[in-house]
């Protein structure tokens, strides 16, 4: 009987999560049109506006989900509900230059700020809590995943869509543009948290998995990469574009490096797979080194822009992180250290991507002239 009615009860509990979610998700639908009421409309050359506040059209949502279902203090939500307005003033009143650098860099570091508030919303408040700190990071990989999944889907969707009114002469393409990709991108991220949150065994095994396969493969590519540079003598000459993709890699290989962490159980014995990871972070930290080595010789030249200065301070991050845990995953291979050292590490050091996105997203625009 018992058990019976806790079914019932954890059926209802469900249920009400289920529609709690949906009416976010199409809050968070719905509020990607509503700057168009306003004369603010997708398709009159209103881009930059919708690169600028695409943060800000689903996470307060998926704040809110966590709020409710951490049932947060009122002083905690706040101060998360005080960040996101500080976001949405801040890169809607700043007089940037359309198209400028300086807006640029705002609309991309908006969200990797504004991420660390879904953290404390999704760890109740209790950030400290290294292992709530270490759950929000398996829960972003995982949300990503599920969001990949449901993107490709919605691809597929949209393009069966235009194919079946293509065939009786209708276009659907304005609609599906317009409409159906800008709301599901926006209502996906609350269905991707939600399937993170609730369907964490479905990826148990997934995750790890896929990160084991592409630990080795990214290894692989950067030293045919550090290779490539040795044999054309083109180290210090690296294209903006390069240096682009060379960060972008290293986030990569700094989340594969996450990943693996969380899946890991810290007190399991050193492997053929963490030889493997501690591999990669050494090509990646080489790799960082010649970046930093790139954007030195281009200020020195050309001397500092908004670009350069982000890059700039990302790389050094950047280094700090790999060469730390290069030097804790040396020592937990050499049974000189513990894994729940590397643990703590990049647990802790996370609030510091955070803390720089929010300094190039508010303090560069003024620094450098809004442009």
């Amino acid at each position: 009987m018992d058990e019976t009615e806790n079914g019932g009860a954890d059926a209802g509990a469900t249920r009400q999560e289920i529609g709690m979610v949906l009416s976010l998700a199409v809050l968070a639908a719905l509020a990607i049109k509503i700057p168009a009421f306003f004369g603010l409309s997708m398709e009159d050359g209103n881009e930059t506006f919708y690169a600028r506040n695409m943060s800000l059209f689903a996470l307060p949502f998926l704040a809110g989900y966590f709020a409710w279902k951490r049932d947060l203090r009122m002083k905690t939500c706040l101060w998360i509900a005080a960040a996101f307005g500080a976001a949405a003033a801040l890169v809607n009143l700043y007089p940037f230059q359309p198209e400028g650098d300086a807006e640029i860099l705002a609309a991309l570091h908006l969200p990797i700020a504004l991420w660390l508030a879904i953290g404390v919303a999704y760890a109740g408040g209790a950030w400290s809590d290294r292992s709530k700190r270490m759950d929000f990071v398996r829960f972003s990989g995982e949300m990503f995943l599920y969001y990949v999944l449901i993107a490709l889907g919605g691809g597929v969707l949209s393009g069966l869509t235009m194919f079946l009114f293509a065939a009786i002469d209708l276009d659907a393409e304005f609609f599906i543009t317009n409409w159906i990709i800008p709301c599901g991108a926006m209502g996906a991220v609350l269905a991707s948290a939600w399937l993170a949150e609730t369907k964490q065994r479905a990826m148990v095994h997934v995750a790890p998995l896929l990160t084991r396969l592409f630990t080795p493969l990214f290894a692989l590519v950067l030293l045919v990469f550090l290779g490539a540079m040795v044999w054309t003598g083109n180290i210090l000459g690296v294209a903006r574009e390069a240096l682009i993709a060379c960060d972008l890699l290293l986030v990569v290989v700094l989340g594969l490096l996450l990943y693996a962490a969380s899946a890991r159980d810290p007190e399991q014995k050193p492997g053929l797979f963490d030889r493997i990871q501690l591999a990669l972070v050494a090509l990646a930290l080489v790799v960082d080194i010649v970046a930093l080595a790139s954007i030195a010789a281009r200020i020195s030249e050309f001397g500092f822009s908004p670009n350069k200065a982000a890059a700039l301070g990302m790389n050094l991050l950047l280094l700090v992180n790999l060469a730390w845990s290069a030097w804790l995953y040396a020592r937990f291979l050499r049974g000189a250290g513990s894994f729940a050292a590397l643990e703590r590490w990049q647990t802790n050091y996370l609030p510091a991507y955070a803390i720089w996105a929010a300094w190039v997203a508010a303090a560069f625009p003024p620094l450098f002239g809004y442009v």
